[in-house]
């Protein structure tokens, strides 16, 4: 007996029959009409119409139109469920042949789960009290020519999830609402920001000269002017020149993009707050700082400043401890004594005895803070400021007043993650220039990661910059906390994968 079962596997199958039925519905109609208004959403007709008895439902008689994707349908015969889906959340539709009409019903019995429809009715109550929407007409708005993955495996692998993230969304409802807290989260940073009077503004994301950190920079070319241009690594030489320029506060929410790996805590463009304010000092900004994120968590964890984070709980209560960065290594290294921070040879002794790599252009600051990465970052669980940071790894901060090979700086870092960065920053425009130089001197050496010399910013210095703070704070590692999210990755919409053939998608 001859064989008829279509060749390739089965979603290869399922493929076809649904363009199959495409290809049937272009002769008869318009395949994808957008003449279809829906006039309220799921959660809506929820709120609306969840607390009305039956009688009050059949008195009153709702009418409305829905719209949004089939994910599920029961079908019964002249009669049929389907569960609709749309951006909040899900509805059930209640299809009746005799209140649709035969041709329509018949129809809808060729659809396909995924397919994406609009219905119009009635709301009532079934006989097992589900709100439900009594269809009186129904249409095909676009048909998914892609079977959804199984309604009781989901979508699970994690790898899939990455790379097709819209189905991530549609499939796992716990994705979704992450997302939606992702947008929480900075709005919420950013009427916070406004509220204490900063201004939000607007940077370039392609530079002439990579500056404001010291991190490897992606290089296009533009086209017309025929030049070399840098995607943005920081904004924060330009929000400088905002300063200079007579705005007190300011703030950015903005994208940079860095040449360099991935891991669970990084990818190749990323979100950063960053703001500035004039006339105060980095301890202003550590207490700003431990007041929004306190603020943030409460209002995002039901007034609780206790969140659990990886089987920890954090405690995001003030004030935050505070620890400076030779303190710190001292704490976590026993071993040494503070005498031994301050010796290189000793210093590298260590460092090669831990198996940490040491660089020979490293000074006593270069080597400490290579000591405190990897021996003491992952270590910092609970929310605590690191202070006064080696000078030699802060080129943009001023310089102590007691001791000037430490800077004015901290950094924070939560659950083994750094979360912010800032500074009281260097307006000498003289010491500011020789440290530049000296930073583009080690990038002719081999350290793709230090900074060019930038005359303009030089010279906008040179115009007086008034004492300032400021501080970078990494909104995506900041959401993997406040989500409860171990990788990088999956706070991100659409991170950066390693590229795969279209067979092996």
């Amino acid at each position: 007996m001859k064989d008829d079962t279509p060749k390739g596997t089965v979603e290869q199958t399922l493929v076809q029959q649904r363009r199959a039925k495409l290809t049937e519905l272009r002769r008869r109609q318009h395949a994808y009409p957008n003449d279809f208004t829906r006039d309220c959403l799921s959660a809506q007709l929820h709120q609306d119409y969840g607390h009305l008895s039956d009688a009050d439902l059949q008195e009153k008689k709702p009418t409305h139109s829905l719209a949004g994707r089939m994910m599920r349908r029961r079908i019964m015969g002249k009669a049929s469920f389907v569960t609709l889906q749309d951006g909040q959340g899900q509805f059930q539709l209640y299809l009746r042949s005799d209140h649709l009409g035969h041709a329509a019903y018949k129809e809808f019995l060729a659809w396909d789960l995924g397919d994406v429809i609009g219905a119009s009715g009635i709301v009532f109550r079934t006989k097992t009290k589900e709100l439900s929407l009594d269809a009186q007409q129904i249409r095909l708005l676009a048909k998914s020519l892609h079977p959804l993955p199984d309604k009781h495996k989901g979508l699970t692998d994690i790898e899939m999830r990455h790379r097709q993230r819209y189905l991530d969304l549609l499939i796992n409802p716990e994705t979704a609402a992450l997302f939606r807290r992702r947008s929480q989260i900075i709005s919420f940073l950013r009427a916070f920001l406004q509220q204490h009077d900063f201004l939000e503004v607007e940077t370039p994301m392609l530079h002439s000269l990579p500056g404001g950190a010291n991190a490897r920079p992606f290089m296009t070319h533009h086209n017309a002017l025929d030049i070399p241009l840098f995607l943005r690594i920081a904004p924060e030489l330009f929000l400088k020149r905002l300063i200079i320029g007579g705005y007190d506060k300011v703030f950015e929410i903005n994208r940079n993009f860095r040449n360099e790996g991935l891991s669970t805590q990084h990818n190749p463009e990323f979100t950063m707050l960053e703001f500035y304010q004039a006339y105060v000092d980095y301890a202003a900004l550590m207490h700003l700082t431990e007041k929004l994120l306190f603020d943030l968590v409460k209002q995002f964890n039901n007034n609780s400043p206790l969140l659990p984070y990886q089987k920890i709980d954090i405690n995001w209560e003030l004030p935050f401890r505070r620890i400076t960065h030779q303190e710190a290594i001292l704490e976590h290294n026993p071993q040494l004594k503070r005498e031994d921070l301050r010796s290189p040879a000793k210093l590298r002794a260590y460092l090669h005895q831990r198996s940490i790599a040491c660089l020979e252009r490293w000074g006593l600051g270069g080597m400490q803070n290579a000591l405190f990465e990897k021996t003491v970052e992952h270590q910092l669980v609970q929310p605590t400021f690191v202070t006064h940071y080696p000078a030699e790894v802060s080129p943009l901060a001023r310089r102590n007043d007691e001791n000037d090979q430490l800077a004015d700086r901290f950094e924070l870092f939560i659950a083994g993650h750094e979360i912010a960065n800032g500074f009281s920053e260097l307006n000498d425009p003289e010491e500011q220039a020789r440290i530049l130089k000296q930073q583009a001197q080690a990038k002719t050496q081999g350290d793709n990661e230090a900074m060019v010399y930038d005359q303009d910013f030089i010279t906008a210095l040179e115009y007086g910059m008034p004492p300032v703070a400021g501080e970078g704070l990494g909104i995506d590692r900041l959401v993997m906390l406040l989500t409860n999210s171990a990788s990088i990755r999956n706070v991100l919409l659409f991170p950066q994968l390693r590229a795969v053939s279209d067979t092996n998608q």
